[in-house]
């Protein structure tokens, strides 16, 4: 198998600490790395002001939707967003917040993840591709604390994801989903059916 011959940027860039595979990436021009290491800088922040501790009374419902707007989230009206939320920078215009969805503490969307289809014993980890897919969060469904919703995840309107979940699978409507990863433990009953 013939090797590549790498492109100087690409040298200069592995030269400086960067991993970048033109496979992956493409031909990737330095000041498109210098231009995505300030943007980082400034999502960053924007990150951390989600957290700020003087903002606490007016964050979770007006500031973090705002900011998380901001970052190139599309997120609806009335959604809370509890503290120490992460979501995936670098694809943030691939995350949807319906109205009234609430996103509770230490919570991770993720939108990339690495593809280990090709991935066999003797493989580099570092040339694997990635598998980048959108997150939808339908109209008033719940994420429990601390859980991770990951790449192509969509959870229904009025679905509850449990606390300490991982989400790698679509969760119904009005379902009750827990667990690593999270399975549908329970349907929401009607208001008129008894129980």
């Amino acid at each position: 198998m013939e090797k590549k011959k790498l492109s100087t940027t690409f040298k200069l860039l592995r030269a400086l600490g960067f991993n970048y595979s033109e496979e992956e990436y493409g031909d990737v021009s330095l000041g498109r790395v210098v231009w995505q290491f300030f943007h980082n800088i400034r999502q960053k922040h924007r990150q951390n002001m989600m957290d700020w501790a003087i903002l606490e009374p007016f964050a979770p419902r007006k500031l973090r939707p705002r900011l998380m707007r901001k970052m190139g989230c599309h997120v609806g009206e009335g959604c809370f967003i509890g503290d120490h939320v992460r979501i995936d920078q670098g694809h943030a215009d691939m995350i949807t917040l319906e109205d009234g969805v609430s996103v509770a503490s230490g919570t991770r969307l993720l939108c990339h993840q690495r593809d280990f289809k090709d991935y066999f014993v003797g493989s580099d980890y570092n040339k694997l591709g990635y598998i980048v897919k959108p997150i939808v969060l339908k109209k008033g469904c719940l994420v429990g604390m601390e859980s991770f919703v990951m790449p192509g995840v969509t959870i229904g309107e009025g679905a509850i994801v449990g606390a300490g979940s991982l989400v790698t699978k679509d969760i119904p409507a009005w379902t009750i989903a827990a667990g690593r990863p999270a399975k549908v433990l329970k349907e929401i009953p009607r208001r008129d059916s008894e129980v």
